[in-house]
């Protein structure tokens, strides 16, 4: 299923303009280059609703929001709905401040989003209206494991049933559903969260999936989930006694330049429910 998917992304190298996160801009341009995609990045409001037109995907990513660019998210987004283009939403630290959280709230109401990409804290937030993040990082207390996985699981569920989107809540152990069918993804390695913007990496990631198989949105999201994963494992089996977490970033982006898509058919560790 997943080796269609990625071959789509080689074969359509999909033009995705992201509105992002300054920390990690290029890591997701090279994220996007080395899995097959396009990036390109426009943020001023004369400039990006233009650019958001002869893209495939967007990717809109509240990192390091500010009032400026606030409300090209907005206008970007509602010219994406308007062409069909597939919108992914990163919701970086919702829960943490007010502007954070009225802003990916304020995106929720007046946008629709292909996928929603975050950490279980943002979903939260999103899905209840107010939760806890530990900056960017999901709180200690929202933690998915074996233990409460079909409960986070179920309200993931719920909540893109509700609003008619796929929700991508990653972490220890990722859940990606539409509402209907769920897939439980267990590929990645705990050293991925030592590395800055891998989450900001593979919402571009998703995007860039989702543009280029706009009618398997689902499935879509979850190859790339799963392509991510897979890649910082096969960058932590070349790491050595002298590399860290700079390098390891730099063998994610070389493990997802290198992957086929037949590795990642063979190499995702998923089920469905």
């Amino acid at each position: 299923m997943f080796e269609q998917i990625f071959e789509n992304v080689r074969r359509k190298s999909p033009l995705v303009h992201n509105i992002t996160n300054y920390v990690t801009v290029n890591d997701c341009a090279n994220m996007l280059l080395a899995c097959g995609g396009s990036p390109i990045m426009a943020d001023e409001l004369e400039d990006a609703v233009e650019i958001t037109a002869v893209c495939s995907g967007l990717n809109i990513n509240i990192g390091t929001l500010n009032r400026r660019t606030i409300p090209v998210m907005f206008a970007a987004g509602k010219r994406a709905n308007e062409l069909g283009h597939a919108v992914v939403l990163d919701p970086v630290g919702a829960g943490a401040s007010t502007l954070r959280t009225d802003t990916a709230r304020g995106l929720l109401g007046e946008v629709k989003f292909t996928v929603i990409r975050g950490n279980i804290s943002e979903i939260k937030t999103l899905a209840l209206g107010s939760g806890a993040t530990k900056g960017v990082d999901a709180d200690a207390a929202d933690k998915v494991t074996e233990k409460n996985l079909d409960g986070t699981a179920a309200f993931a569920k719920d909540f893109a049933r509700r609003i008619g989107t796929v929700v991508a809540a990653t972490g220890a152990i990722d859940i990606v559903t539409d509402g209907v069918r769920t897939f439980y993804i267990r590929n990645g390695r705990p050293e991925m969260s030592a590395v800055t913007g891998t989450g900001c990496q593979l919402s571009a990631l998703t995007a860039a999936f989702a543009s280029a198989n706009p009618d398997r949105p689902l499935e879509a999201a979850a190859a790339a989930v799963c392509a991510m994963g897979l890649c910082g494992e096969i960058a932590y089996n070349r790491m050595t006694d002298l590399d860290g977490n700079s390098s390891y970033r730099n063998y994610m982006i070389d493990a997802m330049y290198r992957l086929t898509p037949a590795e990642l058919e063979k190499g995702a560790d998923y089920e469905v429910r």
